[in-house]
């Protein structure tokens, strides 16, 4: 079967239509071929709605970008002061309630939550009243389920209370209706969706890049630590690391091309350049990944087989991240890439690039740097790299964590969990450390670089203060992103302390 990431960017337009006394013969059919009555109808209605529910995941990855920028693991970067405005903010604890990158993905995971909520509001009849049943359509309910749980645990992590609607798409008669829940309430409801596709998910898909199982399992086991629900976490996360995963050898691998949906992989979120995207004006919304560009070199060229694109020099890896990194350890050539090494390791490339970015590291992303032939039509907004969500190495770290935090701790477990992450990353056994919850937390810093955790680990683990302080960190802020001035304005939601 066709993998999920070349159909995942077919989007379903549903109008809304609102009856007015003194109109009572119109009839949408006169303006609009399809309308929302008429879908829904057929197997594949539910189908396309349903990949058309996993769209919206392909537009968060600058929840990634701010997850280092915000951190110790990054600065914004870009060509100057004036570039990449929003990260600059986020860099410098100095962020608008305005903020477009911010507002963007609060947008991005409400449409999510819009998509998910209309299909299982008319999972047992459609719009006319009728069932339409075929099989596999409790397991295609799970993955609908997982998908408005990742939406929302996006949301709860960035913004903590938040508005929460499970029953409906929002309508225009929704303005200034709806208010903020305690995000105590988000969290019971994220288990809720979890726990339901848990029970209905298969182990594996047919097609890659779809929600399995193991997939709800891990995110679940993640909510719960967010929580501090350990004794709850072990069970379930035991589960994913008894299933059928298993680390990389090479850890670079891992974001090559060929190393999509492998062996590591618990959850991707898919990304393809089969349909180019063109849309300046909307840049994340292909279903390409656009974080891709951003990590690239700005004006790195060569000869014709040196395998990198060039980008725009943003979100840097800091020298600090690199120093983190002990020597012999795989991980860090495979996260902060030297570009002035590389170019003097490899002379016969004739490597030229602007050598002096904003806020200039040194270091580029290497997970994520653009690669030759990884693109098409519109370079920049067609990056078809995967993001590497849920990795085999998190599960085992997160286990590890919660059988140390657990009321009854096994030792034993955490340091088998730690072992073989650490085992991975130098190729010997030579470089274990004994497992504590600190040692843990500092693993997921090196194992994790780049991939968007930090800042939320920090915050969850309470050292953001200590860690981020010098740097400037606003504490007033509770760890939490400002709720977007818009929202403020128009739906009268209140404001995060801080801003």
């Amino acid at each position: 079967m066709k993998n999920i990431k070349n159909s995942i960017g077919f989007i379903i337009i549903l109008s809304i239509f609102m009856g007015c006394s003194d109109v009572v013969d119109f009839d949408p059919h006169d303006e609009y071929e399809v309308t929302e009555i008429d879908y829904l109808q057929t197997e594949s209605d539910y189908q396309t709605m349903a990949v058309s529910c996993y769209t919206p995941t392909q537009w968060l990855n600058q929840v990634i970008v701010l997850g280092d920028v915000a951190s110790d693991n990054a600065v914004a970067g870009g060509e100057n002061a004036s570039d990449v405005v929003a990260l600059q903010q986020v860099d410098d604890y100095n962020i608008l309630t305005n903020n477009s990158t911010i507002e963007d993905l609060w947008l991005s995971a409400y449409e999510g939550v819009n998509r998910t909520n209309y299909l299982i509001d008319y999972k047992d009849v459609n719009l006319l009243g009728n069932a339409v049943d075929f099989d596999g359509k409790e397991a295609l309910y799970g993955e609908v389920h997982f998908l408005r749980a990742f939406y929302y645990f996006n949301l709860v992590k960035m913004f903590g209370d938040v508005v929460l609607f499970t029953d409906h798409k929002l309508g225009l008669s929704d303005f200034g209706t709806l208010q903020r829940s305690p995000k105590e309430d988000v969290y019971a409801q994220i288990e809720i969706d979890l726990l339901q596709a848990i029970s209905v998910l298969p182990t594996a898909q047919s097609q890659q890049g779809r929600i399995t199982k193991y997939a709800a399992q891990a995110l679940l086991g993640k909510v719960y630590l967010y929580q501090e629900k350990f004794d709850e976490a072990v069970p379930v996360l035991q589960s994913v690391v008894d299933g059928p995963f298993s680390l990389v050898d090479n850890f670079d691998d891992i974001f090559l091309l060929a190393g999509e949906n492998g062996s590591e992989s618990v959850y991707e979120v898919q990304y393809s350049n089969g349909q180019p995207y063109y849309n300046w004006g909307g840049q994340t919304r292909g279903q390409g990944n656009y974080a891709v560009q951003q990590c690239g070199v700005r004006g790195f060229n060569g000869t014709a087989d040196m395998p990198f694109n060039s980008g725009w020099s943003t979100n840097l890896p800091t020298q600090d991240l690199a120093a983190a990194y002990e020597d012999g350890d795989q991980r860090k050539d495979a996260t902060t890439f030297d570009v002035e090494a590389y170019a003097n390791n490899n002379p016969s490339l004739n490597v030229t690039y602007q050598e002096a970015p904003y806020k200039n590291t040194g270091l580029y992303n290497k997970k994520y740097l653009p690669r030759k032939g990884e693109t098409s039509g519109q370079v920049e907004l067609n990056y078809e790299n995967n993001q590497r969500t849920i990795r085999y190495s998190e599960v085992l770290l997160m286990a590890a964590e919660a059988n140390l935090r657990a009321s009854s701790v096994n030792q034993s477990l955490a340091q088998a969990y730690l072992d073989s992450v650490r085992d991975r990353a130098f190729g010997d056994e030579d470089h274990r450390v004994t497992a504590t919850v600190q040692a843990i937390w500092d693993e997921r810093r090196l194992e994790l670089g780049m991939e968007g955790d930090r800042f939320f680990d920090l915050v969850r683990t309470g050292q953001v203060n200590s860690v981020l302080g010098s740097l400037g960190y606003n504490s007033a802020t509770n760890g939490l992103f400002p709720i977007p001035q818009r929202e403020i304005e128009i739906s009268g939601l209140s404001q995060n302390e801080g801003y």
